[in-house]
């Protein structure tokens, strides 16, 4: 029996996903391993055998962003209620996570480019935002990585983006005889 608050699982390669990972990249992934155990985990524990999907739901943003530019984006966001297991329940099956989903594609569209938020709180302290950062796979248990949402600048994230493509393009070989990057 694992301790409470502790993580079991120490996974020697997880597989990383450049950013955050989509809704798509996540069901594909899990989708190949429906017989495993899924476990989440946070803040450096494991969420408890008795955890529940309590609610999956999605939306679509339209904003301005500080640079007033115009933004939109869809996301999912599926809500974790981490607790104490009851009746001898065991960490829940990949199979009965993707059934959820499949439940709720049903009668909600699902966007699977869309972002993925797990909204996860033990029902007494206030939900906090995580994304899934990794996938790791050990035998019998697969376990998704939750890293906390950090709040970010758009426009000072696309100028570091082109600042670090056009010091990429600066470094590739030219006809030129100017070095560009010296």
């Amino acid at each position: 029996m694992q301790p409470q608050g502790q993580s079991f699982l120490q996974p020697a390669a997880p597989i990383l996903f450049p950013g955050e990972i989509s809704a798509a990249e996540l069901l594909a992934t899990l989708s190949e391993h429906k017989g495993k155990t899924l476990i989440f985990a946070y803040e450096g524990n494991d969420v408890q055998a008795g955890y529940h999907v309590t609610e999956v739901k999605t939306a679509a943003f339209q904003a301005l962003d500080c640079g007033a530019n115009y933004e939109s984006w869809h996301e999912t966001f599926i809500q974790l209620w981490d607790i104490p297991q009851e009746d001898n329940r065991r960490f829940m099956p990949v199979s009965k996570f993707l059934a959820i989903i499949g439940k709720v594609a049903e009668k909600v569209p699902l966007d699977s480019n869309a972002k993925v938020t797990f909204e996860v709180s033990d029902g007494k302290r206030a939900m906090a935002l995580y994304r899934a950062s990794s996938v790791a796979i050990d035998g019998d248990v697969i376990r998704v990585e939750l890293t906390q949402r950090p709040a970010s600048c758009k426009p000072r994230d696309r100028w570091l983006e082109a600042q670090q493509a056009e010091q990429v393009s600066c470094c590739k070989p030219s006809a030129s005889k100017q070095p560009c990057c010296g």
